[in-house]
């Protein structure tokens, strides 16, 4: 099982953009416990970025949805900084 910490951005983006949209609320949590018990399960296509986002990873919540995060701790430890759509986070 993984640690789950959340930046302050995260927070402001989860309220912004999720937080009022009950389905994508409840794919969110789902996905984000599916994450914390195997962070790689092929259902959320979990990827390393590249350029400006180079050394963050994704994970996909929705068909357009992603959580951006980092790996801390030798992986065991994910912070989360941005939710949202491809184009939000991207």
């Amino acid at each position: 099982m993984i640690n789950l910490a959340w930046d302050s951005s995260f927070k402001s983006s989860y309220k912004k953009r999720i937080r009022n949209h009950p389905k994508l609320k409840k794919n969110f949590w789902e996905a984000l416990e599916l994450f914390s018990n195997n962070p790689f399960d092929s259902s959320l296509k979990t990827h390393k970025l590249t350029g400006k986002l180079n050394g963050l990873w994704a994970f996909s919540v929705a068909f357009d949805c992603r959580v951006i995060f980092k790996f801390y701790d030798n992986n065991k430890t994910a912070l989360l900084i941005d939710i949202g759509s491809h184009d939000e986070v991207y």
